[in-house]
């Protein structure tokens, strides 16, 4: 439950206890929060701080007020904090979770993709390949390329998805075409997938898309 605060950041320091004690399970999505002048009295701080506190954690959407009735816990995550720690996670997880993803979506891109998907991805691969030895152009392309691969599987939720981990998936990409020591997908392997996206055929896609990323996970496999 909530500890009083000592010295520091307070506000900073009230933010992180309201945001512990919900993610601790102490208060429930839907639940009420005590009254401001309770909170004030449990943390040790003023009802100022309290209330900038609160205010930060509406923004992020883990809290809501309701005019009159009180604030409610919204969602048990801070969308912020998630993508923190997301960023502090391993690489490999980081490559895991890209291919749960892009794997799914290279399956529903192949049954779904319109020819204006095709045209965005096209155009991704081939400023790719322009790019020449260019690094930091070729990552950029490589980004728009799977952003427009996400986008032609026409999933709203996968799209939302795949965006918010979108810093996650740079760092990977960064990292496969910069570290000597990672497998770098080729352009060909990039252009086989869609082709096979192309041509609707979703298994091969699927497997394509799968093709890319594992040669370099199974490299930081073997390094645990």
């Amino acid at each position: 439950m909530l500890t009083p605060i000592r010295k520091g950041s307070l506000v900073e320091t009230a933010i992180e206890s309201l945001r512990q004690t919900i993610e601790n399970g102490d208060w429930q999505v839907g639940a009420r929060l005590p009254v401001e002048a309770d909170l004030s009295d449990a943390l040790g701080v003023s009802r100022n701080t309290i209330r900038e506190a609160v205010r930060v954690l509406v923004h992020v959407g883990m809290l809501e007020t309701r005019q009159g009735d009180g604030t409610y816990v919204r969602a048990s995550r801070d969308a912020g904090e998630t993508l923190r720690r997301i960023a502090r996670s391993r690489l490999a997880e980081q490559i895991e979770v890209r291919i749960m993803l892009e794997t799914e979506a290279a399956r529903l891109a192949a049954r779904r993709r319109s020819d204006a998907d095709l045209k965005a991805m096209t155009s991704a691969l081939d400023d790719r390949a322009a790019s020449g030895d260019q690094v930091l152009e070729r990552i950029r392309h490589d980004e728009r390329f799977h952003h427009a691969l996400v986008r032609a599987s026409h999933n709203a939720a996968l799209i939302e998805l795949y965006d918010y981990f979108s810093n996650a998936v740079s760092q990977t990409i960064e990292r496969t075409e910069m570290d000597s020591d990672l497998p770098e997908p080729s352009q060909e392997d990039h252009e086989l997938l869609l082709a096979a996206v192309r041509r609707g055929d979703s298994e091969k896609a699927e497997s394509l898309s799968r093709s890319l990323l594992t040669p370099s996970l199974n490299v930081l496999a073997g390094e645990h």
